[in-house]
């Protein structure tokens, strides 16, 4: 009996710490459960960075515009483009009559680097000048109302602010003749001539070379309403000197009257007198014979 008490003491003493051990582990409460790890920021490579923002462009395109190619280094055909672009009839058929389409050709060809830039006025502009106007041009202000809408280099459609005042046009015969004043604000661009003020509407073509804009009015120059400057009245003779050539003659006039008449009664004295000295010598005579002797 004593070996049984011992041997229920030795396996209660091996036994104890198992039952301590899984007391503790069901009374002690269970762990927190961790909060989720955030994802770390992952940077934009470099084909997601927004590039910078181009230049805001002054000028509109409009609706109807051909398909702008700034890349293109090919040939432009100015009219095809008008053709295209519609409502510019009245501009295409002036810029064939007076032949000045083949000047601004070859003004594109040969400043490449330069450009230019064309001032389009649409129909309804040209159906607000005065009924015949154009017609009543001369032929050489035909010509330079048209090479007044033509800027002889290129101005792109965010780069009007960038342009000094006064601006020359191919029209421009001089440093002071045919000149247009441009002002650029927010998206409105207008250009002045002193007899009218016009808006660029929009863009009717543009390249690296070539920029056609609208505009809604026909660009008059102040060259032909201003008046020209009065030529010089031609030399005179002085007024003193003819009236003393004149006097001279007239005093030379009255001389030689004078001289002619003294001369004449000069001559009717002279005559008189033989006429009285023969009378007497007859009567002497007469007497003498008809004495007694």
């Amino acid at each position: 009996m004593k070996q049984t008490l011992m041997f229920s003491l030795i396996l209660l003493l091996l036994l104890s710490p198992i039952f301590s051990i899984t007391t503790l582990a069901q009374s002690s409460p269970a762990p927190s459960p961790k909060a989720p790890t955030k994802p770390a920021p992952t940077k934009p490579t470099p084909s997601t960075v927004p590039s910078p923002a181009p230049s805001k462009p002054l000028v509109p395109a409009l609706p109807q515009s051909p398909t702008t190619n700034p890349d293109s280094s090919g040939n432009q055909d100015i009219i095809k483009i008008l053709r295209k672009a519609k409502s510019f009839n009245t501009l295409i058929r002036l810029l064939k009559t007076t032949q000045i389409i083949n000047q601004v050709n070859a003004q594109l060809v040969t400043t490449k680097n330069g450009g230019l830039t064309i001032l389009a006025p649409d129909d309804g502009a040209f159906s607000q000048l005065k009924a015949g106007y154009f017609n009543s041009l001369g032929e050489r202000q035909q010509k330079e109302l048209l090479q007044y809408h033509v800027i002889p280099v290129y101005v792109s459609s965010s780069n009007f602010d960038s342009l000094s005042n006064p601006v020359l046009t191919l029209a421009s015969d001089s440093p002071s003749g045919f000149q247009i004043n441009v002002t650029a604000y927010g998206n409105s661009v207008n250009i002045s001539t002193g007899v009218v003020d016009a808006t660029i509407t929009g863009i009717v073509y543009t390249d690296k070379t070539l920029a056609i804009y609208h505009v809604d009015k026909v660009l008059v120059p102040l060259d032909f309403v201003k008046p020209k400057a009065i030529a010089p009245a031609p030399a005179v003779a002085k007024a003193p000197k003819a009236d003393k050539e004149n006097s001279s003659a007239e005093n030379d006039d009255d001389q030689g009257q004078a001289k002619k008449d003294s001369s004449d009664a000069v001559s009717l004295i002279d005559m008189h007198g033989t006429v009285l000295l023969s009378l007497g010598v007859s009567l002497l005579v007469a007497a003498v014979t008809a004495m007694p002797c």
